[in-house]
């Protein structure tokens, strides 16, 4: 049996040959179709979705090169297979400079022909793969699909889109859980290095000398335990994007290497003599300040200002409270097709809460919250009961009356617009308000309903 079984496309003027590898493919499993000549096969390859195509180099009116160059006009990811005689090699390696898959000389056996089709074949499920989990990773982290709203983070968005396409290092600086490492891997999708790595560490989660193996990788026998060759991973990033975050937690001794590394695109794997050279666009974040930490001897000032090119400053949740019904609402969503539920949404009195609370954990308090909620309730709305249930309502969240009530109410108008998809008038109908009473409650708060229309 094959590997995998697929639509073969065979294109030869000799009509023997044609047969027996029609015969023996068709008994390996794979589903052939047949061309004695050019137009047959390019007739057949508009009409039918093929997985691979088998083409003689020598045809009768043109070579196997060209036509596989219109065969790609129509199926772009088709691999191909040049069939060659021993004279006309330099041709069939012409033809994998052109595209081509491999090629096969004439004579060759049964068992060497599937072969080659297993491996192209398997070539091709491997790619489209990368690509599906090429394109879900851009879906997640596209700056068009980051879900934010607020005035704050539009200007970080605004700011970052801009920067991604240098090579200058960029210094994230935010609260634990406002998104630092969702940014970094925005900011490399949208730069020039997009197609090569992105590597993330986290400096806090290691101790010192497993950071610096991790970093900058060992040479067998460099320390106890260090059993073979590890590359690091500013090895692992060459040509692509290196993420560190916490470097506020690098240590010293390990700071004065990453400088070098910064200033000299090179660096010692620990137990090595000989330097390796990498090209990587570094991104750092800390929830720290460090300046601070510059000032008491814990972070070297030389490396600060290395590392501090382009600071991009990331808003904590209580700052962007605008974004909380958005979220929600991607967080609703998220968790829909994991839990299998259909829950429609909050009540206006657990929406307030999330409004009222001051999110410590910003956005990832926020997902759990959420998380929470959803495989606790039993209806297909989540009441205020379900919403932060431990942290009850202490005293120091409760706010004047007046700006409690402008925050609850900013949240709603933004809440039903986002349900109504910025129509006014269903808008008003939910809210049981006159249209022009809540265009007045609109241009209040300054909330512009076009900005709620989705394409």
């Amino acid at each position: 049996m094959p590997m995998m079984s697929g639509k073969l496309l065979i294109v030869d003027d000799d009509r023997n040959l044609l047969e027996l590898m029609k015969m023996r493919l068709e008994s390996s499993g794979y589903v052939v179709t047949t061309a004695p000549d050019e137009d047959v096969a390019k007739a057949a390859a508009v009409g039918e979705a093929f997985d691979l195509a088998i083409l003689d180099l020598q045809l009768v009116r043109q070579d196997g090169i060209s036509l596989m160059k219109e065969l790609h006009l129509v199926r772009p990811d088709m691999p191909v297979i040049i069939l060659t005689a021993h004279g006309s090699i330099e041709s069939a390696v012409e033809a994998m400079k052109c595209g081509a898959f491999t090629y096969l000389t004439k004579p060759f056996d049964a068992s060497e022909l599937i072969l080659h089709v297993e491996h192209a074949l398997e070539n091709k499920r491997l790619t489209s793969e990368i690509n599906r989990l090429k394109g879900l990773l851009t879906e997640r982290y596209d700056f068009q699909n980051i879900v934010a709203r607020s005035a704050a983070m539009q200007t970080v968005l605004e700011a970052v889109s801009r920067i991604a396409k240098t090579e200058s290092t960029v210094y994230v600086r935010g609260e634990s859980g406002t998104g630092k490492e969702l940014i970094a891997r925005a900011i490399h999708l949208a730069s020039n290095r997009k197609d090569k790595p992105f590597v993330a560490i986290n400096c806090a989660a290691l101790p010192e000398t497993l950071l610096e193996s991790e970093l900058f990788g060992h040479e067998r026998g460099a320390f106890t335990g260090a059993v073979k060759s590890s590359r690091g991973l500013f090895a692992q990033a060459h040509e692509g994007s290196i993420f560190l975050d916490e470097i506020g937690d690098m240590p010293l001794s390990i700071q004065a290497k990453f400088l070098r590394v910064l200033q000299e695109r090179q660096f010692y794997p620990v137990g090595s003599e000989q330097p390796l050279e990498v090209d990587v666009r570094v991104i750092v974040a800390t929830n720290k300040d460090l300046e601070e930490h510059v000032r008491q001897g814990l972070f070297r000032e030389d490396l600060y200002y290395r590392i501090h090119v382009i600071p991009v400053v990331l808003p904590p949740l209580r700052e962007r409270k605008d974004d909380i019904p958005i979220l929600v609402d991607y967080f609703l969503k998220k968790f829909c097709g994991q839990m299998n539920k259909e829950i429609k949404g909050l009540t206006p009195l657990a929406m307030q809460r999330l409004m009222l609370h001051d999110w410590p954990g910003n956005v990832r308090e926020l997902e759990n919250t959420i998380e929470y909620a959803m495989a606790m309730t039993r209806q297909d709305v989540i009441g205020e009961d379900l919403i932060l249930p431990a942290k009850g309502t202490p005293e120091e969240t409760i706010k004047p009356l007046k700006e409690a009530r402008e925050t609850f109410e900013k949240g709603y108008l933004i809440r039903i617009l986002e349900l109504t998809r910025g129509n006014v008038s269903r808008a008003a109908t939910l809210a049981g308000k006159y249209r022009a009473d809540l265009y007045n409650l609109l241009k209040k708060y300054l909330i512009n309903p076009s900005d709620f229309k989705k394409e």
